[in-house]
């Protein structure tokens, strides 16, 4: 996966989440519980896209291969401290 498609990716997601937060206020999401659960399962996919970009530009610029870079587990991504 390129860098572009990982943006796309992450825009993709963004606009998701977006849409899914307006409903959620408009009241027209299905139940609450399964709103949560998407949003929490963009949060985490929108985390691993971005570690994945970062250690990708961070490869680059350490003269590395980015394409030697893959996207980590959720679990492994969300362990990381803010």
């Amino acid at each position: 996966m390129d860098d572009k498609t990982i943006l796309n990716r992450i825009t993709e997601l963004v606009d998701e989440e977006h849409k899914l937060r307006a409903e959620a206020q408009a009241h027209e999401a299905g139940t609450e519980g399964e709103a949560s659960e998407r949003l929490r399962a963009l949060e985490e996919s929108l985390d691993q896209c971005w570690d994945l970009l970062r250690r990708r530009r961070a490869a680059r610029t350490t003269h590395g291969d980015p394409d030697s870079q893959g996207v980590r587990p959720k679990p492994e991504v969300e362990r990381y401290l803010q």
